[in-house]
């Protein structure tokens, strides 16, 4: 049997750090993974983000008496009391700081950094260029990216013959991380998951309550994203090849994608291998870079 391992959590301001600890540290739970428990975490918050520093006492006090997690004073003192690292910082603006502080530390134990990895591509680049000279293994991904829906249908031997897409979600904004990075990431990474890398020119339309993001593969394959502000929460896509288009519709599964990517993660954790390419990462975090500008001036064409 493998030993189990020892996770510890960076940044206790939101719902995920609830969800991850109830899958690892909860047998009685609907999905329990085995091999692995939270045993560590550091509080952090964003004193200037109402969505993050409110949830911060809530969550430290449901994982100490939820979950027996230790709350440690410092980000060193949680990485060098576990295996492996859970950054979950709510606020993207915060995680090249923390992240550095976690490489310093980690001795080459594996992290994954919960969205938005960055705000910016260049901060996005600093980040694995900060793994890379730590020997850190790290990933980042929306827990959409691995439901049942898309793994399905676009699988390492179909993704090179999707011949476009186009995925639906909802878009909150927050002004602290903006545009498209607080919410509209999620149906965003749908169609990375989808498309690849690839994309070198972005266009969005928008208006208060909707926004169609459309991208220009370099191929000539083009990707889009609509979003919306109107309560509908809903996650749905088209996949497009040759012959035939498939429908995803995240609502049907059984199985929820948070489970998806917690059991990513652990093999992650486990073996280290990377499950995305950082390029593909870096690009996603462009994407957005260039649709929020595009946004903010009458849709014109961005290049990425």
């Amino acid at each position: 049997m493998k030993t189990e391992l020892k996770i510890g959590i960076i940044g206790l301001d939101t719902s995920h750090v609830i969800i991850f600890s109830d899958a690892f540290n909860n047998p009685a739970t609907k999905a329990p993974i085995a091999g692995a428990k939270v045993v560590a975490a550091w509080s952090g918050g964003s004193h200037d983000l109402e969505s993050s520093i409110s949830r911060v006492p809530g969550y430290t006090k449901d994982l100490q008496e939820k979950f027996g997690v230790q709350i440690m004073d410092s980000i060193e003192a949680v990485v060098a009391a576990s295996d492996a690292i859970l950054h979950t910082s709510l606020d993207g603006r915060v995680h090249l700081e923390q992240f550095q502080r976690i490489a310093a530390a980690a001795k080459g134990k594996p992290v994954f950094v919960d969205k938005p990895f960055a705000l910016r591509a260049i901060d996005a680049r600093a980040i694995f260029n900060i793994a890379k000279k730590f020997n850190v293994p790290v990933f980042t991904s929306s827990s959409l990216r691995f439901s049942g829906a898309i793994t399905r249908i676009v699988t390492p031997e179909t993704r090179p013959l999707v011949k476009g897409a186009q995925f639906h979600g909802p878009a909150a904004f927050e002004p602290t991380n903006p545009g498209f990075f607080w919410y509209g990431i999620h149906p965003i990474e749908m169609l990375f998951s989808t498309m690849g890398r690839g994309c070198r020119s972005v266009r969005c339309v928008a208006n208060d309550n909707f926004d169609l993001i459309t991208g220009l593969w370099a191929d000539g394959r083009i990707g889009s994203v609509h979003c919306n502000r109107t309560g509908n929460y809903e996650y749905h896509g088209l996949v497009h090849f040759e012959k035939n288009s498939v429908h995803v519709n995240v609502q049907t599964e059984t199985k929820g994608f948070f489970t998806c990517l917690a059991e990513t993660i652990l093999e992650f954790f486990q073996t280290g291998k990377v499950p995305i390419d950082p390029e593909e990462t870096i690009e996603l975090i462009r994407f957005i870079e260039t649709a929020n500008e595009s946004r903010a001036n009458d849709g014109r064409e961005v290049l990425l």
